[in-house]
């Protein structure tokens, strides 16, 4: 089971619709796939289509109550992509947490139990470097770090970086990073080029080819409950997110015609899935 937090303190770069897409696409290529919602926002269980007002449990009474995750597992319209919600709750786990022994490891104990059930966890991390971050931090395997390409786009990295390095020393040592995903391109201007340059010169080859561009139909699937690849498994940006589990999965171009119609047929099973709903 290979564990991934998508980590980003500076907001607005795509962070939740970066883990929820890559998470979907993940599952439409066969992996047994978890999303756990660790932002009190719940951004990405409601566009997981799941009712964050509504959910009884959720990743804060994992936290916080010590129930079995499996209690926290809901499914969602795409076979094998499953998820532990977030909801209002999650707000005060931070100051509930801060003085319970072991705080940091709760989510990776949690994750013990699971530990054959899923292929991929990805956890969705809030844009803060607190105690819900360093709870997946502490639990991944390694890091997927959103940019997005726009002004300030290295801005308040060096203190990310530094809090990876703290993680390694102090709680995590084999911490990786997993890449860098560029976000919210917009090829229409000069500035966008600049910033994926500088971006692949800071990191190089950590960085993805792939860079998703910033779409109308991105913005509106979550309002939909649903991940690109069931609102608009054609535009742009479903392309690209596509694109981007594949190098995740190391997926060639000659692999890639072989796999494509059973991708397809995946998605068309799980939008029918969802028009049973």
């Amino acid at each position: 089971m290979k564990k991934i937090a998508f980590c980003n303190q500076k907001g607005g770069v795509a962070k939740t619709t970066s883990a929820l897409n890559i998470a979907a696409y993940l599952a439409i290529h066969g992996k047994r796939t978890l999303l756990i919602d660790l932002d009190p926002q719940a951004n990405a269980t409601s566009g997981a289509g799941l009712n964050k007002n509504d959910v009884q449990k959720s990743i804060y009474n994992v936290l916080h109550e010590h129930i079995r995750i499996e209690e926290a597992i809901f499914p969602t319209a795409i076979e094998r992509l499953s998820i532990v919600p977030s909801n209002l709750n999650l707000t005060g786990a931070e100051v509930e947490l801060v003085n319970v022994m072991g705080r940091e490891y709760r989510l990776k104990k949690a994750l013990l139990t699971i530990q054959e059930l899923f292929d991929y966890v990805i956890f969705d991390c809030p844009p803060s470097l607190g105690l819900l971050t360093i709870n997946g931090l502490s639990a991944a395997d390694s890091v997927i770090i959103p940019i997005q390409c726009e002004y300030y786009a290295l801005e308040g990295l060096g203190q990310l970086m530094k809090t990876l390095d703290l993680i390694r020393e102090n709680l995590n040592e084999s911490l990786a990073v997993e890449g860098v995903l560029m976000t919210l391109a917009d090829y229409r201007t000069n500035l966008t080029k600049e910033v994926i340059n500088e971006v692949r010169q800071y990191f190089g080859k950590k960085v993805y080819q792939t860079v998703i561009p910033r779409t109308i139909k991105l913005t509106e699937a979550p309002g939909f409950g649903k991940p690109i690849a069931l609102y608009a498994p054609d535009s742009p940006g479903a392309i690209k997110y596509n694109n981007v589990v594949k190098e995740m999965l190391g997926i060639s171009i000659e692999a890639e015609t072989i796999i494509k119609q059973e991708v397809t047929e995946n998605i068309l099973e799980a939008s029918h899935g969802e028009e049973i709903r």
